[in-house]
């Protein structure tokens, strides 16, 4: 019966964190215009490291382990909107020729098959 239980658990907990997640990335509008997106990314930044450092303060307190100083994240020098909508464009394109592809190949490999068996 435990097993059951935990493993119903698992699964609940795991679908909280990916409906948020869902709910998230919609709320923020991050799949959206690139500037939108953009500003988002830049926030988190910002918020981010701020918050994993009051929360590890928060478990030397409550635990008293005492957790090492994270690294500072790193810089970089080039933006998301530079590249997003070519990198949508690539998998888009890639999504829609993917069929063809496939029945070409199919296509292809049934007169290999046809070749090697006479």
């Amino acid at each position: 019966m435990v097993p059951r239980v935990w493993s119903l658990m698992r699964f609940l907990i795991k679908g909280s964190v990916a409906g948020g997640a869902v709910y998230l990335v919609y709320d923020q509008e991050l799949l959206g215009p690139s500037d939108k997106s953009q500003a988002v990314l830049q926030k988190a930044e910002e918020v981010v490291p701020p918050a994993m450092y009051q929360f590890s303060q928060y478990v030397c307190e409550q635990t008293g382990l005492k957790m090492p100083q994270l690294p500072a994240p790193p810089k970089f020098n080039f933006h998301i909107r530079d590249t997003w909508n070519s990198g949508i464009i690539t998998v888009m394109s890639a999504l829609s020729v993917a069929p063809s592809k496939a029945c070409e190949y199919s296509k292809e490999g049934w007169e290999y098959l046809k070749e090697r068996t006479k």
